[in-house]
């Protein structure tokens, strides 16, 4: 490792429910991800990373913040309700740098508010910004916020758009410290991929249209990393940039027939929308020559809410005073120099507003107790409201999103908790709540503590509208 007068710059690439069977290097070459198979070999590659949510936006809130989602006020991936913004009063991990003197720039997916100026990206610590808002968008009748303006499709695949304005920024930037939050969002719906990168996996008959489809979206989402990671290369920043690439949740599971997105993910139990381990843990990958040695693996539990501390830690910035952070610095952990993490972490999410009782888990070491999911808390009667945010987004620009109370539904009382042990059943396989009823009892009462007292800040947010 070597030492650089410049300050280190920071490209944090996202990925958009992409899990770790979605690695060749991890599912025997089921699908094509040359760049980030060698990445692995020049990284510190994480093996117990963990998303803050099992969905989009409360887990780029916490990346954003280093703080819970459930404290930001994004708990869900509603936009047309509001449910995706990220409280004003937040300080980004954006802004932090911003006032330290970097170029900050936002390419991609944002989810963190739509349709209202005050959350745009530009007045979230971004100076530059080319995004849609919301949570999902056609890859070919894209519509585009370049800053303050609006750019309509003009033939591109998404993907490519996105990989294009990232080296353009990079290439505007290379003579001055900066941040690229580049957040594709492939592999997310709707399932689309040019023809010539879907054939391939279409003809070896192994896998359904939709899992092809898939493969073939990573396949695009690889060669535009490859693309980012050569225009580093190529201005002399390999080495003083940090380079971190993972996915916001787990896979997409779901459909039928030749729709069905099922496919490979390493035999962890559960998907993306579920506290199980298929939901919440991803792959991350972090590279930094002059700062980290790579081709190593470090097993430690890692969570989103760490990358805010760690990455302002690795630049040198002193954390804000008045933040009330959740994560902590992990810097010593990637260096090899010590494996204190923060050995408590809680998750929670269901739809609308959010109930204790459903969808959450929490670890302890490396016990873990999951409180499942009810189906009737899971389901979104006004999804209707989707196309309409993607394709005539005016609607909600003009007339605000929908402020009317939740749906109702009835949800019914909830399944018991269950106990893992992670280290030794890391699939989730054998329920142990019977076995140690106390433990169960003891983390249960933790998870329902740490719920009360982040829906209680929650609760003071007081300008979602």
């Amino acid at each position: 490792m070597a030492e650089s007068t410049r300050r280190p710059n920071v490209v944090f690439i996202l990925a958009d429910d992409m899990g770790y069977g979605d690695f060749s290097a991890f599912n025997g070459g089921l699908s094509s991800t040359p760049t980030l198979d060698a990445l692995i070999g020049e990284s510190v590659c994480l093996t117990q990373q963990y998303t803050a949510s099992p969905v989009c936006n409360p887990s780029r809130a916490a990346l954003m913040t280093g703080r819970y989602p459930h404290r930001t006020g994004s708990i869900d991936t509603l936009e047309w309700r509001g449910l995706e913004r990220l409280a004003l009063r937040e300080t980004t991990l954006a802004d932090v740098l911003k006032h330290a003197g970097y170029a900050t720039g936002l390419v991609g997916k944002w989810h963190l508010g739509a349709f209202d100026p005050r959350y745009h990206p530009n007045a979230r610590g971004f100076d530059e910004a080319v995004c849609f808002r919301g949570g999902m968008h056609d890859y070919y009748q894209w519509r585009l916020d370049i800053n303050d303006t609006v750019q309509r499709a003009d033939g591109r695949y998404l993907t490519d758009v996105f990989t294009d304005e990232a080296v353009r920024f990079i290439e505007r930037h290379r003579a001055e410290p900066f941040f690229l939050h580049l957040t594709y969002n492939a592999p997310h719906t709707p399932l689309q991929a040019p023809e010539e990168d879907i054939r391939p996996f279409a003809e070896t008959g192994r896998f359904t249209h939709g899992v092809s489809t898939i493969y073939g979206m990573i396949r695009r989402l690889d060669q535009g990393v490859a693309a980012v990671l050569q225009v580093l290369r190529q201005h002399g920043l390999e080495d003083n940039t940090i380079v971190i690439f993972t996915s916001d949740n787990g896979p997409q599971f779901g459909g039928e027939g030749e729709a069905c997105t099922t496919r490979f993910n390493c035999q962890f139990n559960g998907a993306k929308g579920s506290v199980y381990e298929g939901g919440i843990r991803v792959p991350l990958l972090i590279r930094w020559p002059d700062g980290i040695e790579g081709g190593r693996q470090r097993p430690e539990m890692v969570h989103f809410c760490d990358w805010f501390p760690t990455i302002v830690a690795a630049l040198g910035i002193s954390v804000p005073e008045h933040l009330r952070l959740d994560g902590v610095n992990v810097l010593p952990v990637l260096r090899g120099e010590g494996s204190y993490v923060e050995t408590r972490r809680f998750w929670q999410w269901n739809r609308y507003t959010p109930l204790a009782t459903c969808n959450a888990a929490m670890r302890d070491g490396d016990w873990k107790l999951v409180r499942p999911a009810i189906r009737e808390a899971m389901q979104v009667p006004d999804i209707h409201w989707l196309r309409v945010s993607m394709y005539e987004p005016e609607h909600f620009i003009q007339n605000g999103v929908i402020q009317a109370p939740d749906p109702p539904r009835q949800v019914p009382e909830p399944p018991p908790p269950e106990l893992y042990h992670i280290g030794e059943d890391p699939l989730e396989r054998e329920n142990l709540a019977e076995r140690y009823p106390e433990r169960a009892r003891s983390m249960l009462a933790q998870l329902e503590a740490w719920f009360e007292e982040v829906e209680a800040e929650r609760a003071t947010i007081h300008d979602r509208w």
